[in-house]
């Protein structure tokens, strides 16, 4: 069931940046009890993400949609503060920053 969450997760997509909040690393805990009780504790790339409501409620109902789940709660925290060093490394890629920046920081030199 693990598994199928984070497939959930990842049809999940930030609607600023063209990449899923799971491969963004907006998730920070995903716990599933025995009965089916998933919790996500999750954050956001700004704390005042305007459409922050929209996504939980995407996140809630695909997770709810996993057979065998039944029931997703999700808790929201800014600790510590998303940064860019969370991304997976499909989410570098996708994003242009499929190598270490500091190592090509002479690139300009």
């Amino acid at each position: 069931m693990y598994a199928a969450v984070i497939a959930a997760l990842k049809e999940v997509y930030d609607p600023e940046i063209p990449v899923n909040i799971y491969d963004l690393g907006l998730i920070y805990e995903l716990n599933i009890s025995k009965a089916g009780e998933v919790s996500i504790l999750m954050t956001f790339t700004a704390p005042n993400c305007p459409m922050a409501d929209q996504v939980i409620g995407e996140v809630q109902s695909g997770v709810e949609s996993v057979p065998g789940v039944t029931k997703c709660t999700i808790d929201l925290t800014f600790e510590p503060e998303w940064d860019k060093s969370m991304l997976s490394e499909e989410a570098r890629v996708e994003l242009g920053l499929d190598y270490d920046e500091d190592d090509y920081s002479n690139l300009n030199d």
